[in-house]
């Protein structure tokens, strides 16, 4: 691309902070970087037309972790690891509310279900047994018992008959959550510069090289917040996973109102807008699903559909109006990894599906590291 001398001067030149990732990381990252440094030339570079991660693809969903989720993770992770892992989404998720307010996120606190079904007894059996034990771990953390039983109010089929619910989830609007943080960042004369692929990060010392596909240009700090995209610049131990999704047109007097998990937390739904939004199933074919492609496969999508059949929907006629897929960033520890890469380059990834919880966070800590 040949850029004229205004365009140069205006948005490439003289550039004190480059933030790569326009999700909820990188805005948060540049929001507070603002704070810190009030005159600083700042652009945020962004490879979508929008921002093309999770960030406006995830499910909205305002969680911590239903019960088997956090007995999972205590296979890998320590009590105090694990205690420190949900204190850190329940602080994000109060940060993310106290940065936009609730109204502009449109925040519902309607609870968190944990749903299973036929064959998952065993798993339910030792959930029940557990309950108490891990209300007593996260006491610290929400000063009550989080975890209770519930009936199956909502009348799904072939599940358990009780519910295991998380009274302190909630949900929120994905898009009005992104575009209230896009709003603050242009209101701090912060630049967004879409459609842009980084290709190329080299600390030079005196600055920082950055190749996109588009342009070459110097800047004296990068920051990386590209999350599931991160191992295309270099970031180790994160890898990609992709998360299909579909959403049902609207349905007339849906009952069904909260955030909905199955499976240890590998499918996801909830209520928005009259519809249902459901989520996951990557467990059925990790290998392909690690991929940045935003695609969707039959395998996955057959399987969604089938749980809208039989659990979910079973007597209501519905069609799907929209499907999509969106790329999270994991790997072998739940941990976000917020460090430098080297004297100017810094990175905040691996958020590991928590985006919304500690995503404004993981900003936060990474416009800290400066």
């Amino acid at each position: 691309m040949n850029l004229s001398y205004w365009e140069y001067k205006t948005w490439l030149s003289n550039i004190d902070f480059t933030i790569i990732g326009s999700g909820i990381v990188g805005l948060s990252c540049a929001l507070r970087v603002r704070e810190k440094f009030p005159n600083a030339k700042i652009v945020i570079l962004e490879r979508g037309i929008l921002p093309n991660g999770a960030s406006t693809k995830n499910a909205g969903f305002a969680c911590f972790g239903s019960l088997s989720e956090i007995l999972d993770d205590l296979n890998t992770h320590s009590e105090a690891e694990l205690l420190q892992l949900v204190q850190k989404r329940y602080h994000g998720l109060s940060l993310l509310r106290e940065t936009l307010g609730d109204r502009s996120i449109d925040y519902q606190p309607n609870q968190g279900y944990e749903l299973f079904t036929q064959t998952d007894m065993a798993l339910f059996e030792e959930c029940l047994s557990r309950k108490e034990e891990i209300n007593q771990l996260l006491h610290p953390v929400f000063k009550k018992d989080t975890f209770f039983l519930s009936e199956n109010h909502f009348h799904f089929r072939n599940i358990h008959s009780q519910y295991i619910v998380n009274q302190f989830e909630g949900q929120i609007d994905t898009g009005k959550m992104m575009d209230a943080l896009i709003q603050k960042v242009h209101q701090q004369n912060i630049k967004i510069l879409s459609a842009c692929q980084v290709t190329q990060i080299e600390d030079l010392n005196t600055a920082v090289e950055i190749k996109t596909e588009h342009f070459t240009f110097y800047t004296n700090k990068a920051l990386i917040a590209t999350n599931g995209f991160a191992s295309q610049l270099g970031v180790t131990k994160v890898k990609p996973a992709r998360a299909q999704v579909l959403i049902t047109q609207p349905i007339k007097n849906l009952h069904i109102k909260g955030t909905f998990h199955l499976d240890k937390g590998y499918y996801y739904f909830r209520n928005i807008d009259n519809r249902i939004l459901l989520g996951g199933g990557r467990n059925l074919d990790f290998k392909n699903e690690e991929t940045t492609l935003l695609e969707q496969t039959p395998l996955i999508q057959n399987k969604l559909e089938q749980l809208l059949h039989e659990v979910i929907l079973p007597d209501t006629n519905f069609e799907i109006e929209h499907r999509w897929s969106g790329i999270m960033g994991v790997g072998n520890r739940k941990e976000a990894i917020v460090q430098p890469i080297s004297d100017h380059v810094y990175c905040g990834v691996r958020l590991g599906g928590m985006g919304v919880a500690i995503g404004t966070q993981v900003g936060t800590e990474l416009a800290d590291l400066l």
